[in-house]
């Protein structure tokens, strides 16, 4: 099973900085998600992508969590040559996190 199975995401871009929402479609699956989505775990999915430190921020009364990237867009919108410099895409790499059936 795959994050997006569970959640839905969305990506916004400061600079060079990612910012990560990611909300579950069922508050009761916040727990689960907590234990899962962690700061190493993230980095990980997202390998070198990830120039900069990781940073997690949990909002347990709305379900969700904001991850922000930093050093992750290629030095920001106007100094990137990725085809997408605002990052958006990241939030679909992030839903392809693989939940593993005994977390």
């Amino acid at each position: 099973m795959l994050l997006r199975n569970v959640a839905h995401a969305r990506c916004g871009d400061k600079g060079n900085t990612a910012s990560i929402a990611v909300v579950a479609y069922d508050r009761r699956d916040f727990e689960r998600l907590e234990r899962v989505l962690t700061i190493e775990r993230v980095r990980a999915h997202f390998g070198g992508r990830v120039k900069g430190r990781v940073e997690r921020f949990e909002l347990p009364a709305l379900g969700a969590f904001n991850f922000v990237l930093h050093d992750a867009l290629g030095g920001g919108v106007t100094r990137s040559l990725a085809l997408d410099p605002h990052g958006k895409s990241l939030s679909s790499i992030m839903l392809e996190l693989p939940l593993l059936d005994d977390e």
